[in-house]
């Protein structure tokens, strides 16, 4: 059925829209995999110890200075190191490295993830993944506790940028998209 809504300014016409729903986990989780994310992992330096995730809750803060920061669960694995290290890394991954992405999600291999591909570290120690699209080196400026997870933000210590075709990993509706 269609509907007619009049404005001032326009016409507007569409179908009916849906019945809201309640605003609990389930429903939050479903609307949330609708909307596409970048992929990027996580990494941090505990002492020797690497620790790293994957994660699509990255986000620009702030460019003066610029600042980014990441949501990370609680129960995650790399969470408590991250805590502790006070620096970390975005590493912003490409189409081609769905397999490093599936690695890092995986709890199965934890000490297998920093096992492939090149690793270096710039500023802070963090670990930077070499063939990443963008990596953002940071010094954690605060951790705060929200509910079932911690918001880091980062404050950019340096910025990696390899001279490559930009063609991000993309997550949508559970699984790994390509752009195109």
């Amino acid at each position: 059925m269609m509907d007619v809504e009049w404005n001032t300014r326009h016409i507007k016409i569409g179908l009916r829209p849906p019945e809201p729903v309640a605003a609990d986990a389930v429903n939050f989780k479903q609307g949330m995999r609708r909307l596409p994310a970048g992929v990027s992992l996580i990494t941090t330096r505990d002492g020797e110890a690497l620790h790293g995730l994957v994660a699509t809750s990255a986000s620009a803060l702030s460019a003066d200075p610029p600042t980014l920061l990441v949501c990370v669960n609680k129960s995650a694995s790399s969470h408590d190191p991250l805590l502790r290290a006070g620096v970390f890394c975005v590493n912003v991954l490409a189409q081609e490295d769905e397999a490093v992405a599936s690695r890092f999600a995986s709890s199965g291999n934890r000490e297998g993830r920093f096992a492939e591909g090149g690793w270096i570290s710039l500023v802070t120690g963090a670990p930077v993944f070499e063939a990443a699209l963008a990596a953002f080196d940071c010094v954690t400026a605060h951790a705060i506790s929200y509910q079932s997870h911690t918001i880091f933000i980062g404050e950019i210590r340096t910025i990696s940028l390899p001279e490559r075709r930009i063609e991000p990993l993309v997550y949508l509706d559970g699984r790994y998209r390509n752009l195109a």
